[in-house]
């Protein structure tokens, strides 16, 4: 599958795959700021993506700003759908006591390009019973 991208800027880089194999291609900020200690900030890629029907593009956190910085995508994992035609934006959030500065070019959170299956949506009045039934936020244990 071939997806294309439009550059907004001359400085946007189309995103790129860092090694074979890989699920997710880096994107990388269009504009320099600051992320404030424990603050948020939506971050310019300077792409528009041509993403056919039938598809998304999750935008995901890096695992290495996540560990070693304390940034991560605030909405993890965001959403562009096959009908945006607007710029990319990474909504980026600081979780460190630090400032983090972020400067054009930089690889700032991953694209994953996944199929989306679309369902028909109907009201049942009764439920099946499982195993697990309603039981949820830690009903099988937590770790200590």
């Amino acid at each position: 599958m071939k997806l294309a991208f439009k550059k907004l800027v001359p400085e946007a880089i189309l995103p790129t795959y860092a090694h074979e194999g890989d699920a997710g291609m880096d994107v990388r900020s269009v504009k320099e700021c600051v992320i404030p200690a424990h603050g948020r900030a939506l971050i310019p890629t300077g792409l528009v993506a041509l993403l056919p029907l039938g598809y998304e593009i999750q935008v995901r956190s890096r695992s290495g700003l996540a560990l070693k910085k304390g940034i991560a995508v605030l909405n993890s994992p965001g959403t562009i759908d096959a009908g945006y035609r607007g710029e990319i934006g990474v909504i980026l959030l600081n979780t460190s006591d630090s400032d983090f500065p972020v400067a054009v070019g930089d690889k700032i959170a991953q694209l994953v390009v996944a199929p989306v299956l679309r369902v028909d949506v109907c009201e049942s009045t009764e439920l099946d019973s499982t195993e697990r039934g309603a039981g949820g936020f830690g009903s099988t244990g937590v770790a200590s």
